[in-house]
């Protein structure tokens, strides 16, 4: 396989392009658990029969664990909004339409979401009484089993030269409630510093969905306090302000 073009760079992963072939190698730091659950989750989405990359190995390279895909050829969805901002109506439609798809879909052998945040809020700096309060607020919500893309933002979407949109990154895929899914996609969308687009697209969601806006927003603190464990400092203050919050509007 080829190394030498480059098409993205993120904290501990360089994905690379040869030919119809998109390959994501994972420095040392990155654990081989981690690595094979990322293709494991992968799999068990391509089986749903949504538009994904097809998976084809998982291997090492240079002595570094890798993750071989299809390359899908198309435009970032980020990239189209960017270039084209009068068609943003438009775009966040097809956004939410295709989150709704993903919502509508089954894998019963993927983690469940509850467990996935019981985890990181245990791992959280937060102190003991706001832990409880966490974990007993993440209990008493309804248990669901929808498939939850985990990082689902425009950026992971790619649209074809013929209009077909595929979902990348499953690495955070779970299954459980879709309510908590798009509240980490509206906190996606505010830590860009797009709140506008953020409260148009909880909007959107709760309307396409039959969802009650205060029902996602229940679920901002839990999902806040779950993403704050990233090694990310500016990010992390920006969430935590969210774990505070109790009361909406």
């Amino acid at each position: 396989m080829k190394l030498d073009n480059i098409i993205a760079e993120r904290i501990n992963k360089t994905i690379y392009r040869d030919g119809n072939k998109c390959i994501k190698i994972f420095d040392e730091s990155y654990s081989k658990a981690d690595v094979l659950n990322e293709a494991l989750n992968h799999a068990r989405v391509e089986e749903t029969g949504l538009n994904i990359p097809e998976l084809s190995e998982v291997t090492r390279i240079n002595g570094k664990w890798a993750i071989v895909s299809q390359f899908i050829e198309g435009e970032n969805l980020a990239d189209l909004i960017a270039a084209d901002p009068a068609k943003y109506d438009e775009y966040l439609n097809m956004f939410v339409d295709l989150q709704l798809e993903i919502q509508s879909k089954r894998s019963p052998l993927l983690s469940q979401l509850k467990d996935k945040m019981n985890r990181k809020i245990d791992l959280t700096d937060l102190d003991e009484t706001t832990k409880y309060d966490l974990h007993t607020r993440l209990t008493s919500a309804p248990d669901h089993s929808k498939l939850c893309h985990g990082d689902y933002n425009t950026s992971n979407i790619i649209i074809t030269p013929d209009g077909t949109p595929y979902v990348l990154d499953w690495a955070h895929a779970t299954q459980g409630n879709a309510s908590a899914d798009a509240a980490r996609t509206y906190l996606l969308f505010c830590l860009s510093g797009n709140i506008a687009g953020a409260d148009k697209y909880l909007d959107l969601f709760c309307q396409k969905s039959g969802t009650a806006k205060k029902y996602v927003q229940s679920w901002m603190p839990i999902v806040a306090a779950s993403q704050s464990v990233k090694k990310n400092c500016k990010e992390k203050e920006i969430l935590l302000r969210w774990v505070n919050v109790v009361d909406y509007e």
